[in-house]
């Protein structure tokens, strides 16, 4: 029997950066990853640059305004059954070291269902 695997998406999150009340605080971009996220792109609709961080502590990336990321995990796939992933349960969050802003940040998510 052969098995049929496919890629979909999780509901896109979004955070308005005119939200920011603090250029030290981390913000939740939208709700925590519910699959193993196996390609993560960020697209930062807003005027001012993003840290990003996946433990709310840490600063692990940038997203300058007007600019997209993509993590792309398959792209070192050794097979389905032990492809890399980002965790479910992780929460992108991010932080805007000069404030509020103006605009929307994205995060949308991909997961592979096995059948």
């Amino acid at each position: 029997m052969a098995t049929t695997n496919r890629v979909t998406w999780e509901k896109i999150r979004s955070f308005d950066t005119s939200t920011v009340v603090s250029d030290s605080a981390y913000y939740a971009v939208g709700t925590p990853l519910v699959y193993p996220s196996y390609k993560l792109k960020m697209v930062n609709d807003s005027d001012v640059l993003l840290l990003i961080s996946i433990d709310g502590a840490h600063d692990y990336d940038v997203c300058p305004a007007g600019s997209f990321w993509l993590y792309d995990e398959t792209q070192a796939q050794i097979s389905t059954s032990n492809m890399p992933a980002i965790p479910a349960g992780t929460q992108i969050t991010v932080k805007s070291p000069s404030g509020a802003g103006t605009g929307l940040v994205y995060l949308v998510t991909q997961y592979l269902i096995i059948a």
